[in-house]
């Protein structure tokens, strides 16, 4: 594994577990944090034709969300320090191997892998709240939970599921696993 992906560390797990929360603390502690593409594409579809949401074609958004994540990683600079990523590559991977039957190795064929240990949100129905851009129910969200650590696990990462705790008790655990 290369020197730059042994920094970067997926944030990943179930719909409205709280990442992006985790995420927004980490990012305000100083540490670099790239945004859920899904999310990205969500708004930018209801700005225009709203043609590659996941509730109207769940493929042309994960394709989406596949280019935009291999972008994203592509434009990371190596600094040493750790970069944290909303979901991602292998996520984005993981839907369009849902949508439309690709292969995960096919879509990350030639990408570097990611830290070994990856930080999954549990499926937490206290936090799990709709909104504009999250439309699909708490049961379809921990389905794609459990599709998500299937495929981590086929992968051979690391599974480090996060306590139901507060942000900050949260971060600490993740800063802390990662030594």
């Amino acid at each position: 594994m290369s020197p730059v992906a042994r920094r970067h560390v997926i944030v990943s797990g179930c719909s409205g577990g709280g990442k992006s929360t985790l995420l927004a603390a980490l990012d305000r502690a100083g540490y670099r944090v790239v945004t859920e593409p899904g999310r990205r594409i969500v708004e930018a579809e209801m700005q225009g034709t709203g043609a590659a949401l996941p509730w109207i074609d769940l493929e042309a958004f994960a394709r989406r969300a596949v280019e935009m994540a291999l972008r994203d990683r592509a434009g990371v600079q190596d600094d040493g320090s750790w970069v944290f990523f909303d979901r991602g590559l292998i996520d984005a991977a993981v839907a369009l191997e849902h949508a439309a039957g690709i292969s995960l190795s096919d879509s990350l064929a030639g990408a570097a892998p990611f830290h070994r240990t990856v930080f999954m949100a549990p499926p937490w129905p206290e936090l799990y709240r709709n909104d504009a851009a999250r439309q699909h129910g708490f049961d379809a969200a921990v389905d794609e939970y459990h599709r998500l650590c299937a495929a981590y696990d086929r992968l051979n990462y690391r599974l480090v599921h996060l306590p139901k705790t507060s942000v900050r008790e949260r971060a600490a655990f993740v800063l802390d696993t990662l030594g």
